[in-house]
């Protein structure tokens, strides 16, 4: 369901009281197919939480971000909404749903009742959970909203998500402790010198070994129609550097639809 839509748009805003103790400002809560990365296909019930501490100019999810809407559910709802549904896997996504300390709590829930689950991060935060799987997309140089890409046209992000989009100490860290899938966006071959080099840097610095079935690459592009432009470039990338390719499979089904 979009809570935004059924409970009514807030932007930027806490409720009082004891309201926001348990609670997570949700953007959406819907059941859909999983899009991206190895759990590609797999029904799950995604809950995305509003509010991001980086602004990517391309970002596929603008109601969470550049202008961040929500309502918001205590845990208990929550996890009732998700008992709803038939489905074993849960995706908590955003936005970027570890800026949130209730977000432990919620997958603490999770984890008792069963579920399999998936955080999808940009990486910068760390958060001490019970999570299957995490699924960090580092934000390369690209997705920085330099004045003339702004949504906003203002430019006043790009310095400030330039200098936090990157936090090797966070990516080494989620590395060694989790399992977990590098998933960067890519445009085309220009992105390529950026995924090697950070690579090299996380390889250094993590305790573990990082495997290169675990880097994925995924194209650009939140439609049908830029994905059109992107998919085959990549899809020949992976091949070319052994990563893993990824599809959009939620954008190839749905297009840009909300609650996919």
């Amino acid at each position: 369901m979009p809570v935004s839509d059924s409970a009514g748009r807030v932007t930027d805003a806490k409720p009082s009281g004891d309201e926001s103790a348990d609670g997570l400002p949700i953007n959406e809560l819907f059941y859909s197919l999983q899009g991206e990365g190895t759990l590609a296909g797999v029904p799950s019930v995604f809950v995305r939480t509003s509010g991001c501490n980086l602004r990517c100019w391309f970002c596929d999810s603008y109601h969470t971000s550049w202008e961040p809407t929500h309502a918001w559910m205590s845990l208990e709802e929550i996890v009732a909404e998700i008992d709803s549904y038939d489905a074993d896997h849960v995706v908590l996504t955003g936005g970027e749903p570890l800026l949130h300390e209730n977000s432990v709590a919620l997958l603490e829930a999770l984890d008792d009742r069963g579920y399999h689950t998936t955080v999808e991060t940009n990486g910068t935060i760390y958060r001490d959970a019970p999570i299957d799987l995490v699924s960090v997309s580092p934000k390369l140089a690209s997705s920085t909203p330099t004045p003339e890409r702004d949504p906003s046209g203002e430019g006043e992000w790009a310095e400030r998500h330039e200098a936090d989009r990157i936090d090797l100490e966070v990516l080494a860290r989620l590395v060694a402790e989790y399992n977990v899938q590098l998933k960067f966006v890519v445009t085309d071959a220009d992105d390529m010198p950026e995924i090697l080099e950070l690579l090299a840097d996380l390889r250094a610095a993590a305790d573990v070994p990082i495997s290169d079935e675990d880097v994925l690459l995924m194209p650009e592009g939140a439609t049908r129609e830029r994905l059109a432009d992107t998919r085959s470039r990549v899809a020949d990338l992976a091949m070319e550097y052994g990563f893993r390719y990824t599809p959009r499979l939620h954008v190839d089904l749905w297009n840009d639809a909300p609650e996919t």
